[in-house]
């Protein structure tokens, strides 16, 4: 799958069809309508929609319902619960890529990204325009970008979040991890994923490492994140559990907004417990096309 600037332009109808969605609903309103909203035939609106989600975008809007959020509260955590049962990674059900993390070391911590050369490249992706940084060691950067947004100002977080390092822009090697990393899951191949340390290559076959730099306690959530199968979705008293700190849910919310791996550690997928979706660091409405597109996805796997 080869990425195009049309994706973004697509992406910011989708966007916008999801919107007009959310304020309409209740009036159900026609298929011509909503493709009048984002300026395309209805003919061209329900093939773009199809093709980007798998499902009609009312059926995709029914996923995004309190009602049904909660009850996938419920089946998500059983499902967490029998893969882990089984010793199986749950990701590994209905998607075919897995990831491993590895976090730097405490002297590395302190050195703030020095001697670390960071290869990055700006791409577009099925959720809009996006921002990578990968190391020898693997991903240890990836951002969303407004669509008003000038994509340098992401770069400069990037460079002060790992603000010793070595920059170099290679669009072609990142290029590679973006069709890897946002290719439509597949019910074949499945993998596993788990935390592993020491792991030196940044990309195996079916498989990504990330490199990431944050606190101890930073560093559990983002691994309990690791943790959700896609179509999943989760609260921040679950992730409080998972790490055995159930009172923490002010310091679990904290590191959630600190991920900067998006996607890769899918903080989308954890909502309020009275299903409602949320804030989410790269706009809320990405967050609703995320959940959406992997519960499509991983409805069409089972």
């Amino acid at each position: 799958m080869i990425m195009t600037p049309e994706q973004d332009i697509n992406y910011a109808r989708i966007e916008q069809a999801i919107l007009f969605l959310e304020k309409n609903f209740q009036h159900q309103p026609e298929l011509s309508q909503i493709a009048e909203e984002v300026h395309l035939s209805p003919f061209h609106f329900q093939r773009l929609f199809t093709e980007w989600a798998g499902i009609s975008p009312k059926r995709f809007l029914q996923y995004l319902t309190v009602d049904y959020l909660k009850k996938k509260l419920t089946e998500s955590k059983n499902l967490i619960e029998a893969a882990e049962s089984a010793g199986l990674s749950s990701q590994s059900r209905v998607y075919d890529l897995f990831t491993t993390l590895e976090a730097v070391t405490p002297i590395e911590y302190k050195q703030q990204g020095a001697g670390i050369r960071i290869e990055y490249g700006i791409h577009s992706t099925q959720f809009g325009e996006a921002l990578i940084g990968v190391t020898e060691r693997g991903v240890c950067w990836l951002s969303f970008i407004a669509t008003d947004e000038n994509a340098q100002h992401q770069v400069e977080q990037m460079k002060a979040h790992w603000n010793n390092s070595v920059f170099h822009q290679d669009q072609l090697l990142t290029g590679a991890f973006i069709e890897k990393i946002f290719k439509r899951p597949s019910p074949a191949g499945r993998g596993d994923e788990s935390v592993q340390k020491g792991d030196n290559a940044a990309a195996g076959e079916g498989r990504i490492h990330l490199y990431v730099k944050g606190t101890n306690f930073q560093i559990k959530v983002w691994d309990a994140l690791l943790k959700l199968p896609m179509g999943a979705v989760t609260t921040y008293q679950e992730i409080a559990g998972k790490i055995e700190n159930p009172n923490a849910l002010q310091a679990v919310g904290s590191a959630v907004g600190a991920n900067h791996i998006a996607y890769l550690i899918p903080c989308h997928r954890v909502i309020r417990k009275d299903g409602v979706l949320g804030e989410y660091r790269w706009n809320s409405t990405r967050k609703k096309s995320i959940i959406g597109w992997e519960m499509a996805a991983a409805e069409s796997n089972k």
